[in-house]
């Protein structure tokens, strides 16, 4: 017998049930690529059904694996060949003017593997992220291999925390959701640290550096 979803992950249960793995990948696949859907959420609604037999935990995780690296494929190709434009046409609407971008895209010359790792925790980022590190020229080497790190930790968390809560999975989800702009705030808190201490070395390692010099 199905488990009711609780609470958020209710609206979910008829598209479940009737398209499954389908599901799963379409939104799993646009909410990666800039198209804000309940990509996250029919994941969890997934596992949860995973864990009553409804759907194999493997298979489910494998196809939401696949659908989050594509998606933010596609946004990091879209970014790559027209970012810049875009961002200068239509940034003040999402909230990226070009000074906000600058800073975007100095973070990401910098930390731009560590912000693909994480970014799918944090709403907004998941869909942005990739055609950020396009538009920023984040090698893609770099990005492959952070994107494919960022989305297996990202599925395991969430698919995880489904299938083995179950239908107690509503408190935990609504906990999270309720406190990731904190979490925002302290990832970033975190990396203006770590430039900071970087400006702070390269500084006191200049005037030694002069004193080298005939």
């Amino acid at each position: 017998m199905t488990p009711p979803l609780p609470g958020p992950l209710a609206h979910l249960a008829p598209l479940l049930q009737h398209d499954g793995y389908g599901a799963v990948f379409l939104l799993v696949l646009l909410d990666n690529m800039l198209i804000p859907v309940p990509g996250q959420t029919i994941l969890i609604a997934a596992a949860v059904y995973a864990g009553a037999g409804r759907l194999n935990i493997v298979a489910l995780m494998a196809v939401a694996l696949v659908a989050a690296i594509l998606g933010d494929w596609v946004g990091y190709l879209i970014g790559r060949s027209g970012g810049r434009a875009l961002v200068q046409r239509f940034g003040r609407y999402l909230l990226l003017p070009p000074d906000r971008f600058a800073r975007a895209e100095d973070l990401f010359a910098r930390h731009g593997g560590k912000v693909v790792t994480f970014a799918r925790f944090i709403d907004g980022l998941r869909q942005t992220n990739g055609v950020l590190a396009g538009a920023t020229r984040l090698p893609w080497r770099r990005f492959a291999l952070f994107n494919a790190l960022g989305a297996a930790l990202w599925v395991g968390v969430w698919a995880g925390a489904g299938y083995a809560a179950g239908t107690d999975v509503g408190p935990i989800y609504a906990l999270v959701s309720r406190y990731q702009l904190y979490v925002l705030a302290a990832v970033v808190a975190v990396v203006v640290c770590v430039i900071a201490r970087q400006l702070v070395r390269r500084r006191r390692a200049e005037p030694s550096e002069r004193s080298r010099e005939p």
